[in-house]
C-alpha cells in the first residue's frame, strides 16, 4: 500500500546529496524509497457487473491506475536527480507532479478495497453494525447520509472525488468531503470510503449519466472494509 508519510518526508530533502553518491546510484532504492507499483485487484474485472462493466473496470485499472503509478516513479526518479544537482526550481517544479500522481495512486488503491461484488456478504449494511451506528447519529438514518453523500458526489465541479472520513483529533466524528482532481485526503482524517468521480470511473457505460452512476454504485460498497477504516482494524496505509 502507498507509504505517503514516506513521499512527503522524501519530499522534505532540502539539502543536494552527498557528491560521493554516483549517477548511477541516483535512483528510489538509495533514497529510501521503493518504486510503486500497481496493486492487484481483489475481484475479477467482471465482478462489479452491471453495476460498473468489465471493461470500465479493465481500463480503470489496468490503464488510468497504471499511468499514475508510472508517472509518479518517473517523477520520483527525476526529483532525486534535481535534489543531486542542487536544482531548485526543478524540486519545486516537480512537486504538483508528484502530488497529482502520487494521490491518483492513493485513491485508486483505497477505492479498489472499498468496492465488492453486489449481493456479496462485504456488501452487507450488516457487515458494518458499529459504523452504520456512527452514521444514523450524525445523518438521522442511513437514507439521510446517503442523500447527503450523493449529492456531494453530484455536486462536484469537473473532476474528484467523495469520501466519507472518521475525523482525527478527540471528536472523531464522520463527515463527508470532496477532493478536487486527485488530491487524497490529509489533515489526520481517516478515510472510510471513496467514490471515484472522474468520467473514467463510468463514462462508457453510463455516458452523462453521472446520477445513475452515483445510484448503482451504493450497490457494490464494500461495508466490511468500511467497518474494519472505521474500527482502526484495517493495516491500510491511507496518508502519505
Amino acid at each position: 500500500m502507498v507509504n505517503i508519510g514516506t513521499l512527503w518526508q522524501y519530499l522534505a530533502v532540502q539539502a543536494p546529496l552527498h557528491s560521493s553518491m554516483s549517477g548511477d546510484a541516483l535512483n528510489l532504492t538509495k533514497m529510501g524509497l521503493t518504486a510503486y507499483t500497481l496493486p492487484a485487484l481483489p475481484y475479477a474485472y467482471d465482478a462489479l457487473e452491471p453495476h460498473i462493466s468489465a471493461q470500465i473496470m479493465e481500463l480503470h485499472h489496468s490503464k488510468h491506475h497504471q499511468a499514475y503509478v508510472a508517472n509518479l516513479n518517473k517523477a520520483l526518479e527525476s526529483h532525486v536527480a534535481a535534489v543531486a544537482a542542487s536544482d531548485v526550481a526543478s524540486q519545486i517544479a516537480l512537486q504538483q507532479t508528484i502530488k497529482f500522481n502520487g494521490g491518483g495512486h492513493i485513491n485508486h488503491s483505497l477505492f479498489w478495497k472499498n468496492l465488492a461484488p453486489a449481493g456479496s456478504e462485504e456488501t452487507s449494511l450488516e457487515a458494518a453494525k458499529g459504523l452504520v451506528g456512527a452514521i444514523e447519529k450524525t445523518w438521522g438514518g442511513f437514507d439521510e447520509f446517503k442523500k447527503a453523500f450523493s449529492a456531494a458526489l453530484l455536486g462536484l465541479q469537473g473532476s474528484g472525488w467523495g469520501w466519507l472520513v472518521k475525523e482525527g483529533g478527540n471528536g472523531a466524528g464522520l463527515r463527508i468531503v470532496t477532493t478536487k482532481d486527485q488530491d487524497p485526503v490529509v489533515g489526520g482524517d481517516e478515510t472510510i470510503f471513496g467514490v471515484d468521480m472522474w468520467e473514467h470511473a463510468y463514462y462508457l457505460q453510463y455516458l452523462n449519466g453521472k446520477a445513475a452512476y452515483v445510484e448503482n454504485i451504493w450497490n457494490v460498497i464494500n461495508w466490511k472494509t468500511a467497518e474494519e477504516r472505521f474500527q482502526g482494524k484495517s493495516e491500510e496505509k491511507t496518508e502519505l
